[in-house]
Parts: C-alpha cells; structure tokens; sequence
C-alpha cells in the first residue's frame, strides 16, 4: 500500500489548482501545513474543509500538506480525497455541493455543433468554460490526462460535475479506452453528466460494456434519466465498423471520428486538405445518417488558424456533419456561424415547410412546391433548418405569422 499520497498540480503558471501531500503517523494527532497567497483571507476556510475531510475519512493521525495556487473548495476536497485514498482504502465519498442549477438532462436530438474540450485535471480551465455558450463542454480524462495523474482527476471531475455552473451546457466526459474507461463511470454517472464520449471505439460489444455498467451503477445508486453516449471512431477497423456502433444500443445519439489517431493507424499525415480521411468522414456520415444520429466531425487543432478553421467547418458541413469538437474558445464562435443554416437554405426550408403546412391544412397527403414532390425527409430536414435558425436567432419563431402578414 502507498504510504505517501502525492497529487495535483504545482509550480509557475499553475492557476486555481492546489498540491497535496498525505501521510498516516502512527500518533500526533492531525497536523496541516498550508502555503497560500490567499493564507490570510481563505487559511482558516481552507484548514476547516481539510479538517472535514480528514474526519469524514476517519483520520485521526495524519500530515497533510496544502500548497494552494488559489483553488476552490470543490478543487481542494477532490485533491485531499484522491490523496487520502491512495494511502487509506475506502469506499466513501466525500462530495462537495451539487448546484440546483446543474440539475438537468438535455435531448436526444439536442444541437451539437461545438463541443469544448477541457482537460481533466485542470480545474482552471473549468471554472468558467460555460461563458463561451459552447453546446457542449467535455471533461477529458482519456488523451488531455498524463497517465500517472488519471486516478487523480476522475475526483476533479466528479467535482466539477456538481460544482461548477456550465451555464446549461451539455455536460459531457470522455472516457478512457474500454475496458480501462469502465472505471471512470462511477464517478460521473452518479453525477449527472448528460452524455459520455466512448473513445476508440471499434466494436458494438464495447458500447455493451459501457451500458452495462452504467445500469449496474443506476440500480445501486437509485438514478433515473438517461444518459447518452456518442462513440468516437479513430482507427480503420472503427471506420469498417462504423454502422455496427452507431446502432449499438438505443442511448448511442451521436458518433464523431477522431482524424488524429486514424490518420496515425493509416500510417499518413493529416491536412487541411483532408483527402486523406475523405473516406472515413463520408463512411461515419453515411452510418449516423443510416442509423438516425448526429454525425460530428474531428476538431481542427490549429488554435491560431480561424480562416483554416471556417474552411475546414464549411468542408464538414458540405459532408453532412451536424458538428465538430473545439480545443480552444476562440474556436466556438467560427464553428457556430459555419454550421448554421445561410441565407438560401434558410429561404428554401421555408418554402418547403410552409407547403407542407398548406398541404396539412387543406387534408392532402402528397406535398408539393410547384410542381415538385416533396417527400418526409426532406420536409423534417427543412423543418430542422428552421429549428436550428430559430435556436441560433438568426429567424423569428413566428416567422409563418410574420410572412402570411406581409
């Protein structure tokens, strides 16, 4: 067993993070040595919650060191507890306060154009990602996370699932690799995360795997709702697989393709250009389209290049992806304004949906515009333009009103 429990982060330009050292004596009592910049305003708060803690655990005798870099309460109770549980087994949990506002679930067919990945185990990053108005923000335990802090951060984002407000952003994790991955969901899905990210997914049986456990954690915790899951396919043989695993299981919303590892496992070199996973992008498409899921896109890992970025957004949705990951903020706004419907789809989901109204009230079955036959798809695909127009702001939601006025 570990004698010494060492976590967190330290050192210059570490922000809203703390350093903890744990260690049982055999007599003494409790000693807590604390460094902080902010000692004389927060000190006493501080050594009170470590003292919660340490008692809740049922320490009697113990050092524990806190060099704070000026973390919040739900960062400091995650590093104290991750330390004290590499040095003492136990199964409690200490958890720090679940925000009213962080009580929802979000849609099967909600929007997903931007997703913001955020490391794991950089609570800074964390507190306030929610402002940006992504669709979705990613806490990241899989490739954003070194190895050796893994266990560490499923405590930072346990936390931050009930403590920070993401301003109704789709709360999502990625996981790591299955089977591994299947030891970060009991801390979060007793959480209320909205939507799980499957990574390198290459089989329906992993999806299996996945939905297993997440039941069995339901049943034991008493939890209702649902939770959905998007796999992320990165190599060929998930590419081959692609329409296995979008219609794995009912709770699978949408699939994203990751190009870095996939361009890695085809031994070829990622470009703007993109020719290279032309195929694998139309292949995922074509699976969620088949399946009835979003299909979401690779994010563009140049920060800096906003004018690649948009060309690489108007490329995707040229393909029928419905979104992308996004690794920095600046990112956000350029996918949100590329995915959006412009102004001739707009006009032209008006039209189809206004004869398809017309067509409704008048008790006919075939919709028409002029002379052309309109079939369903086409009319709920328009119906999804105006959705999505009207959730963007760029259209009214009583356009019909507006336009039958005129």
């Amino acid at each position: 067993m570990t004698t010494i429990g060492i976590v967190g982060n330290k050192g210059k330009g570490v922000k809203s993070d703390c350093f903890i050292t744990f260690e049982i004596t055999e007599k003494g009592g409790i000693e807590i040595i604390l460094e902080s910049k902010v000692k004389v305003m927060y000190g006493d708060s501080i050594i009170k919650l470590a003292n919660e803690i340490l008692k809740f655990f049922n320490i009697e005798n113990a050092k524990l060191s806190i060099e704070d870099s000026g973390a919040l309460p739900f960062v400091i109770a995650a590093r104290i507890e991750a330390a004290i549980k590499l040095v003492v087994k136990s199964e409690k949990e200490f958890l720090t306060l679940l925000l009213e506002q962080n009580n929802y679930q979000t849609a099967r067919d909600k929007f997903r154009f931007s997703r913001l990945y955020l490391p794991g185990n950089t609570p800074n990053l964390m507190i306030n990602a929610g402002i940006h108005k992504p669709d979705g923000i990613i806490l990241d335990l899989e490739d954003a996370v070194a190895f050796d802090k893994k266990y560490e951060a499923r405590f930072v984002v346990r936390n931050a699932l009930r403590s920070v407000d993401f301003y109704r952003a789709e709360r999502m994790v990625r996981i790591n690799q299955v089977p591994e991955g299947l030891n970060d969901l009991d801390f979060i899905v007793p959480h209320n995360v909205n939507l799980i990210l499957v990574p390198k997914c290459e089989s329906a049986e992993q999806i299996h795997k996945v939905n297993a456990k997440i039941e069995e954690i339901k049943k034991k915790r008493n939890i209702s709702g649902d939770i959905w899951l998007m796999p992320i396919v990165e190599s060929s043989l998930g590419v081959i697989k692609a329409y296995e695993i979008a219609t794995s299981a009912n709770n699978v919303v949408a699939m994203a393709i990751g190009l870095e590892d996939y361009t890695a496992d085809l031994g070829t070199k990622r470009t703007n250009e993109a020719t290279e996973s032309f195929y694998a992008r139309c292949q995922v498409v074509n699976a969620c389209r088949a399946a009835g899921i979003q299909p979401i896109d690779s994010v563009f890992s140049d920060i800096a290049d906003l004018e690649g970025l948009k060309q690489n957004v108007i490329k995707s949705k040229g393909l029928g992806f419905d979104g992308m990951g996004c690794i920095h903020p600046r990112q956000i706004k350029v996918i949100l304004e590329n995915f959006a419907p412009d102004k001739n789809e707009i006009e032209k989901a008006k039209k189809i949906v206004n004869a398809f109204f017309e067509a409704t009230e008048k008790g006919l079955s075939v919709v028409s515009l002029g002379t052309k036959m309109i079939d369903p798809p086409v009319v709920k695909r328009a119906q999804r333009t105006i959705d999505i127009s009207i959730k963007m702001g760029i259209l009214n939601s009583n356009w019909r009103e507006e336009q039958n006025a005129g």
